[in-house]
């Protein structure tokens, strides 16, 4: 049974969810209570659940435990990641100086740069590599997931290193639509367009109207 990415997309948010109720001491939780700290609809987490099994009671709630092991697993949070930042300006700085992901299960084991005066630096423990020398390093010591942080102009060739080099996951920061073969799963993150789309509720909100309309 194929399952819609748009489940898989919301099983992280319940992951968190139990996380918060487990760190105030909830035992069980119904799918009411899941519903309203996640602003989805009870049925619908019912319906997402139901891929991957039977979970919980009627009447009586999921153990919030359970279901968290159970979640992670399908997941697959129960493991350890290895990852590889490719560029390391100010973005891939911030990423490296990330703590969140550790407690999830993924370790940055390796770090790339094209600037000679990064090359060689210490950063989170890390060496910084040149970016030459990626396909060399990943073929040798091989990632599961490329974060990829460099300029658009550069971003589909340390993809399809990347891909040369069996990372079957990539995180891209890169404002391109980058092109990828089956089997390797690409996710884009662009700030600036999801701000520019932002921008339109902004302008179109009643307070901007109002705004305008005196001015």
């Amino acid at each position: 049974m194929e399952i819609p990415p748009v489940v898989i997309d919301r099983l992280p948010l319940y992951t968190r969810a139990l996380s918060t109720l487990e760190e105030e001491g909830r035992d069980v939780v119904s799918s009411q209570e899941l519903g309203t700290l996640l602003g989805v609809t009870p049925a619908q987490i019912r319906k997402d659940l139901s891929y991957f099994g039977r979970f919980g009671k009627q009447g009586r709630g999921y153990n919030v435990r359970k279901l968290l092991d159970e979640l992670h697993h399908i997941l697959g949070l129960d493991r350890q990641w290895r990852m590889a930042v490719i560029g390391v300006g100010k973005l891939g700085l911030a990423i490296l100086g990330y703590e969140g992901f550790g407690p999830q299960g993924f370790r940055i084991v390796e770090a790339f740069d094209a600037d000679p005066k990064r090359i060689g630096q210490r950063i989170e423990n890390l060496t910084i590599r040149a970016a030459n020398d990626l396909e060399k390093t990943l073929l040798k010591n091989p990632v599961d997931v490329g974060i990829v942080a460099v300029p658009a102009g550069i971003a589909q060739n340390v993809i399809d290193t990347l891909v040369k080099c069996g990372v079957r996951a990539i995180l891209s920061y890169a404002p391109i639509p980058a092109r990828v073969p089956p089997g390797v799963y690409l996710k884009r993150i662009e700030p600036v367009l999801a701000l520019q789309s932002m921008a339109y509720y902004l302008k179109n909100s009643p307070r901007s109207t109002a705004a305008a309309a005196r001015s």
